[in-house]
């Protein structure tokens, strides 16, 4: 028996107001807003509460949420001590799942309000980044640096992280950075996120889950993997021969293709341009290396296919992340710092949309191909008779 549809591509589950993408076009719409709008004119702050709210905030709106924001910014001291007793070497995307999970253990969950639920939203997005910060500068044996309320969330993050404040080019670049990654309609982590939402559990229990689907490398690992392409090819010379190869295996290239943009991903192209300036800032050659692996999968898909591809989000954030000094090691768990603004805002209209009502609970139906005796099912024999 065929099933009908693989991964639910193109099956509409639920409708939103948060996101829509229209991949024909290449246009990505977060309330409304066009992401290429928001990526040149808002921050991430004002960007997340849109997401979360519906709207844009007016100034009064805006400070209090930035305020609250910067309130919840620290994680427990038991949190920092449970994060030190982990090994080392562990996954960070292992780690940030379980100590997002274990956020339920140390704030109140048991009012289930749409009111509260805001307020969980904001303590999720203020303490991933401190428990991400935190974990990198435990498993290099140095001290914990505080959040800084002077610092906007971005900034904040690398202090964070590094111990220096970052300058504000490098401000601005991450923070665009955050705003493209904050929400991407019914994606494999945003649709886990529902889907536990959907059984009534709690903010955090749906947040964990999502940060699981997020890891593999087919969804939030997938940069992570592109910048060990960069690094195993690591000179333009070598770009041309090794696409060829790759693909004449009929292996992905990492950072190229996208199942719903059948053009140029839109954050590709702000992306671009943001990994370009580094690329001038630091004459580091991870931007040459990027466009010529571009261009070489775009023709090579071209002559050996004869379809066309395009770059997705991941392809220049790489080199952007790693010219920023991050870690390879998180660039998904600084995907899920932008992410989980998506995620509790999509947890939030799981639990209490008010149009369009829908079942309380996911469950899809599965096309059985498996073992089939007749109508009657297989006879059970015992242990003895059977060979």
């Amino acid at each position: 028996m065929e099933t009908k549809n693989i991964g639910l591509r193109g099956i509409e589950i639920a409708d939103t107001r948060i996101s829509n993408i229209e991949g024909e076009i290449g246009k990505l719409i977060y309330r409304g807003y066009d992401i290429l709008d928001l990526a040149k004119n808002s921050n991430f702050e004002e960007t997340a509460y849109l997401l979360i709210h519906d709207d844009l905030p007016n100034k009064h709106q805006l400070n209090e949420f930035n305020a609250k924001l910067i309130d919840a910014r620290h994680i427990p001291k038991q949190m920092q001590k449970n994060i030190g007793n982990w090994r080392k070497d562990a996954d960070p995307m292992d780690m940030l799942q379980a100590f997002v999970a274990a956020l339920a253990g140390y704030y109140d969950e048991e009012f289930a309000t749409k009111e509260a639920s805001y307020d969980r939203a904001i303590n999720l997005i203020a303490k991933v980044p401190t428990i991400i910060a935190s974990w990198q500068r435990i498993r290099n044996g140095l001290k914990i640096v505080d959040p800084d309320p002077s610092l906007n969330h971005a900034a904040n993050f690398l202090y964070m992280m590094s111990g220096e404040k970052p300058d504000p080019e490098v401000e601005k670049v991450f923070d665009v950075c955050l705003i493209l990654h904050a929400d991407h309609t019914f994606n494999a982590s945003t649709f886990t996120a529902r889907q536990v939402a959907s059984t009534r559990a709690h903010m955090y229990s749906a947040s964990s889950a999502a940060i699981g689907a997020l890891s593999g490398e087919l969804h939030g690992g997938a940069n992570t993997e592109v910048m060990k392409m960069l690094l195993e090819i690591g000179e333009i010379e070598k770009v041309q021969p090794w696409i060829k190869e790759k693909m004449s295996k009929g292996e992905r290239i990492m950072g190229m293709g996208h199942a719903v943009y059948k053009t140029y991903d839109p954050r590709a192209q702000v992306l671009k341009e943001l990994s370009r300036k580094l690329a001038e800032q630091t004459k580091e050659p991870w931007f040459d290396l990027t466009e010529k692996i571009e261009t070489t999968t775009i023709s090579e898909m071209k002559l050996q296919k004869g379809r066309d591809i395009y770059p997705n989000v991941d392809l220049y954030s790489a080199s952007i992340y790693y010219m920023l000094k991050i870690p390879v090691d998180l660039n998904t768990p600084i995907f899920a710092i932008s992410r989980v603004v998506g995620w509790a805002a999509h947890i939030i209209e799981e639990k209490f949309a008010e149009a369009a009502p829908k079942p309380t609970l996911y469950r899809p139906k599965a096309a059985y191909i498996g073992k089939y005796c007749g109508p009657e099912g297989c006879e059970y024999k015992t242990l003895d008779l059977r060979k």
